[in-house]
């Protein structure tokens, strides 16, 4: 029997990672997560998975950012019933990420069949409900610890290891046998940059014959750490010099962590006001910072030796605005304040309220720390937008705007290529990334360094053996 691989999704894009690898009869499924940008990715949330989800044996969860684990619920809502393994800090995140991702989905239906019985349409109905997202954290096993081997099933053993990319974030190394065929296989996950205050280094890419590798940055360098957290307090004082309030877009998983660490060193070392507020406004970020206290196997051991002493997110100034109303009374601010809102691509959430109430207003700044898909609101703002529509209102771009790709928690071209290797005989699969950028730049590449590598097609079924050898494209 073949053992073959199919891209269910993240395939010529950044989004809904979704793999299928198929071995000995068993089926299993890394990653199942959400496409995030405009209508066409909302679509193809709702649409087919190309799979019979009641056909997985098991679902390997590298990380539990929404785009990885997104569709869970859908997936169990429409028949999985296997096991899913992930680290533990991976299981805690996944469940407010998935709550949250619910009842987001519950609140635009409900806005929708508004609008529909106005115009006579049929009812909305959410691509799953918060039910749905309980329902699937049943499904998660006992928690993986890093780099303990794993029988998952007779000629199928599965590692994880760490990618340094966020809290219990994993890249996963299968090895399979069938007959008389084997070959390991590497799902690189999200691989995060190495020298980060938080979490840990990523653990070198191990010898396979196939990686299955993530290019989001596949074509450039970040900025220095340093001189992006100058630029960050930078734009902080500038803000509040002429009065303004400094909105960042925030992803509620590391970057608000992240920016919060660095806000609060900021303060210390005079870089930046220590009145200033600082307002948490983003219930999914608050649960992640408490879960970030619990999960310490996950830290880098300078950061650990800094939650020994102190609680490195504490600021005296620091509120974090879990209900409605506190989030609402923060729109009364009119300057002088710093507001870490989700989400990170403007695609939904508490951010939206705050562009709407600062994005037109010359005192203000918009910070953006993190990537921004094709479709986003965020990406385009970045690209130029002169006026955006927030709410079914049409907002002027007259804030300053600051776009910081220094904090990004993805690899930059150097550090995928430094993770990957170059000696050795492997064959990659490149996914997660823009085509026309971080691939096509990553497929040169590899190319000029000798290594096969192909970028496959959405439900595009790929034969894996140890003879099998890909054609450099």
């Amino acid at each position: 029997m073949d053992i073959v691989y199919t891209c269910h999704g993240a395939a010529k894009e950044v989004t809904g990672s979704c793999h299928l690898l198929e071995c000995s009869g068993k089926r299993l499924l890394i990653d199942c997560g959400m496409f995030q940008g405009g209508h066409q990715q909302e679509a193809a949330n709702a649409a087919p998975f190309g799979f019979d989800p009641a056909s997985i044996d098991v679902l390997l969860l590298t990380h539990a950012h929404l785009d990885h684990c997104g569709r869970i619920p859908k997936l169990v809502r429409e028949g999985f019933r296997g096991r899913i393994l992930a680290t533990g800090a991976t299981r805690d995140l996944a469940r407010i990420v998935m709550l949250d991702a619910a009842s987001l989905q519950e609140e635009d239906a409900r806005r929708a069949q508004r609008g529909g019985r106005r115009r006579g349409e049929s009812a909305a109905q959410p691509l799953f409900t918060l039910d749905d997202a309980l329902h699937a954290m049943d499904y998660f096993a006992e928690p993986v610890a890093y780099g303990s081997d794993m029988a998952l099933f007779d000629g199928i053993h599965a590692r994880f290891l760490d990618a340094g990319h966020i809290l219990g974030s994993a890249s996963v190394l299968l090895k399979l046998k069938t007959g008389d065929r084997a070959c390991s296989v590497l799902f690189s996950g999200d691989i995060g940059q190495s020298g980060r205050p938080i979490l840990r280094d990523p653990v070198p890419a191990p010898e396979a014959d196939y990686v299955v590798m993530e290019t989001t940055y596949g074509d450039r360098p970040h900025r220095a750490l340093p001189d992006s957290v100058d630029e960050l307090y930078r734009a902080v004082r500038v803000t509040l010099a002429r009065g303004g309030n400094v909105i960042i877009p925030s992803f509620a998983l590391e970057r608000a962590q992240e920016i919060l660490y660095y806000l609060r060193q900021g303060m210390q070392q005079g870089a930046i006001p220590s009145h200033v507020p600082i307002f948490l406004d983003s219930p999914m970020a608050i649960s992640a910072t408490e879960i970030f206290r619990r999960h310490p196997e996950c830290f880098g051991d300078a950061f650990l030796q800094v939650l020994r002493k102190d609680d490195p997110f504490a600021m005296p100034n620091l509120h974090f605005s879990r209900d409605t109303a506190q989030s609402m009374a923060i729109n009364h601010i009119e300057s002088g304040a710093i507001i870490l809102a989700g989400s990170g691509m403007c695609t939904g959430g508490r951010v939206l309220h705050h562009l709407r109430h600062n994005l037109w207003r010359e005192r203000c700044s918009v910070v953006f720390v993190g990537y921004a898909a094709h479709g986003s609101l965020a990406r385009s703002i970045i690209d130029g937008a002169r006026n955006v529509r927030i709410y079914g209102e049409d907002v002027q771009v007259k804030a300053q705007l600051w776009t910081i790709n220094g904090f990004s928690a993805h690899a930059d071209q150097g550090a995928l290529l430094a993770w990957l290797g170059t000696a050795r005989r492997t064959r990659v699969l490149l996914v997660h990334g823009e085509y026309e950028r971080g691939m096509h730049a990553m497929e040169q590449c590899l190319d000029k360094a000798g290594v096969a590598c192909q970028v496959p097609e959405q439900g595009e079924a790929i034969s894996l053996s140890r003879q099998d050898v890909l054609q450099a494209n």
